[in-house]
């Protein structure tokens, strides 16, 4: 490569990645998922559009490995631990049983419909059985859910990679006739893997924070580089050892994150900017891959391949085996059937099970790539059809989160001095927040409103304030009392003024006696300055930002 090479490579992939920022405005007006549109315009590159050409799907492999690597960090990194804490269980299980039982329901639909071998139609079930991370972080932005359910999405998205790959791989080789496991030995082995995995990303996470902390780097930035390092650095130890690195890097992220290292605002803003940036650049390299030639052929070819069959098997994935699997893997603990209606719709597949398909070309050949063709139809049609829907099934459902905070990553020193969270919330159409003065609210002592935006105008809000349908509240508390504040509003929504004086008399005490000072309080006082410097942002806040729920409502 020459520099003139250089110049017109970066020349190209700053007009890429421009252009793919963009598209997130634009998927927020049409409701299509930022990701697809990014895959457009991977095909758009291609032979049929730019005609840059590229069919290398080993290439695509290992690109799409580091990929998922820095998509997966930038979850764990971003995820907070006491927001899914409760989902862990039912998430693991979900991605360990509910894979197997949506990989069996799966290979016998393909071997039926499309009249494959079965060890070709267990591969395919395999590939499509893994959630996708980037996929199901992009929904949350924007869709806010019960708590426990976005919580066993996030770790589900998280957690299911290492399983379904370890999977995959075997089965690749298998069919590619390399001697392979039984399916005891294949059980045992991959419990092994997954146990190293989460015990190397466990020892990187907390003797890699450990150690930052005795570091007590100057920057920010510094820190933020280290940590994210950190975390690839599990995926690779544990890769090494042939344990599973997606597990690892994952958990070691998990740990990171939740560790109260300082700079938290930076090192998760640093994450999430990788992690879009590792998702564009994976997408639109499976447009390059998959271009508009080779999917002519896939459907000239339909008649062999039976690809109407193959949009049946979507549906057979969509409304049999990720119901089944929910069913089966959630049962156990509870949760109502609304809620496991929504979890089997919100299954969304993306860039992981045509990265996996990747594999199992890269593996057995030319021969079965009609298996990547297949697969990128699949997760674009089925993706087109699930994730637009997804507030309308929310909706339906009655799954929608009556109260969730969305966590501004404030730049301000007074926050992290105090320990102190600042969470926004917005009073919906039907909740029964609306007419309530500030004080009403009564919540704990160390919380307060420090600022309203109402119409597209923020003021400071005092204790006689009436709360309006469409407010927009920023509310500053300690962490200690954070999940008081949440149970405090979500009642409040639910029940009016019964449900403030529902309460015990402690809180309502502390409230009055902060009223009468006729200050804000604990941390409120203090951070009030420094909350004004985010007047007149938060109407602008782009819903593809750095909030991983996508901003809470009171219904």
């Amino acid at each position: 490569m020459t520099v003139e090479h250089l110049n017109t490579a970066l020349l190209i992939g700053t007009a890429v990645v421009l252009v793919a920022v963009a598209a997130v405005r634009l998927s927020v007006f049409s409701g299509l998922p930022s990701l697809l549109l990014y895959l457009g315009l991977g095909l758009a590159l291609g032979d049929a559009g730019a005609g840059i050409s590229f069919n290398d799907p080993d290439l695509t492999q290992v690109l799409g490995y580091a990929a998922l690597v820095l998509i997966l960090a930038e979850g764990g990194l971003t995820t907070r631990w006491s927001d899914i804490r409760s989902s862990v269980a039912p998430a693991a299980v979900l991605s360990t049983v509910g894979v197997v039982v949506s990989v069996l329901v799966v290979a016998v639909a393909a071997h039926l419909l499309l009249n494959r071998p079965w060890i070709e139609a267990l591969l395919v079930g395999a590939v499509l059985s893994s959630t996708d991370a980037a996929a199901v972080f992009s929904v949350l932005r924007r869709v806010p859910i019960h708590p426990r359910l976005a919580g066993i999405l996030e770790a589900e998205s998280g957690l299911n990679d290492a399983p379904v790959v370890l999977l995959v791989v075997t089965l690749s080789a298998q069919a590619a006739g390399e001697a392979g496991h039984g399916w005891l030995e294949l059980v045992g082995l991959a419990t092994l893997e997954l146990a190293v995995g989460g015990l190397v990303g466990l020892l990187v996470g907390f003797v890699g924070a450990a150690a930052l902390r005795r570091l007590a780097l100057p920057s920010s930035a510094l820190l933020s580089l280290a940590v994210v390092a950190l975390a690839v650095g599990a995926y690779a130890a544990a890769a090494r050892v042939h344990a599973s690195g997606f597990l690892a890097v994952y958990v070691a992220a998990l740990v990171l994150g939740n560790a109260h290292l300082p700079h938290r605002a930076a090192v998760r803003g640093f994450a999430e900017a990788l992690g879009w940036l590792a998702q564009i650049g994976l997408f639109v390299l499976l447009g390059l891959l998959a271009s508009p030639q080779d999917m002519d052929k896939a459907w000239v070819a339909a008649q062999q391949l039976a690809l109407a069959s193959a949009l049946v098997l979507g549906l057979v994935l969509l409304l049999v085996a990720r119901p089944i699997s929910v069913v089966v893997s959630v049962t156990a603990f509870r949760l109502p059937w609304r809620h496991q209606a929504f979890l089997s719709w919100a299954g969304l597949r993306g860039a992981v099970p045509v990265v996996l398909a990747t594999v199992a070309v890269s593996a057995i050949g030319p021969d079965v790539r009609w298996m990547f063709d297949l697969v990128f139809v699949l997760v674009v049609v089925f993706t087109l059809v699930q994730a637009p829907l997804l507030p309308f099934v929310t909706r339906r459902l009655g799954v929608g989160n009556i109260v969730d905070s969305r966590d501004l990553d404030l730049e301000s020193a007074p926050l992290e001095t105090l320990d102190a969270d600042a969470v926004q919330v917005r009073v919906g159409e039907t909740s029964r927040m609306h007419g309530l003065e500030v004080f009403e609210l009564r919540l704990p002592p160390g919380a307060n409103v420090t600022l309203v935006v109402r119409d597209g105008t923020s003021f400071v809000p005092d204790q006689r304030t009436v709360l309006r349908r469409g407010d927009q509240l920023l509310v500053v508390a300690t962490s200690a009392v954070r999940r008081d504040v949440l149970r405090r509003l979500r009642a409040v929504s639910r029940g009016g003024r019964l449900a403030v004086w529902g309460q015990s008399a402690e809180a309502p005490r502390g409230t009055r006696a902060i009223s009468q000072a006729g200050g804000y309080g604990t941390a409120g006082s203090r951070v009030a300055g420094a909350i004004r410097g985010v007047r007149g942002r938060l109407p602008g806040r782009s819903p593809g930002s750095t909030s991983r729920r996508g901003g809470g409502t009171l219904r």
